[in-house]
């Protein structure tokens, strides 16, 4: 973002103002300042079911969001399932 676009109010695209907010979430969960390390998940959930459904019908049931350890990694998982004829 340049600095002239910051003052004049420029938005952002929708994709990368999520993906500005996950890395905020996940940033504040490895840190340990969070509660349960899950407690998220459902907000996450909900806010992707909204963006998702500006553009798509869809419900909750349509998103699953989960946090797996993997060795030394934490995997963020997401599946969304689009209606027929979205693409």
């Amino acid at each position: 973002m340049s600095f002239l676009s910051f003052f004049l109010g420029e938005k952002k695209k929708t994709a990368t103002v999520a993906k500005e907010r996950l890395q905020i979430i996940l940033a504040h969960e490895r840190s340990g300042r969070g509660g349960s390390r899950a407690d998220y998940l459902p907000q996450l959930q909900a806010e992707l079911v909204a963006v998702i459904s500006k553009y798509v019908q869809i419900s909750a049931d349509d998103i699953k969001v989960s946090l797996e350890k993997q060795d030394n990694f934490e995997v963020l998982e997401v599946k969304i399932e689009l209606p027929d004829g979205a693409r």
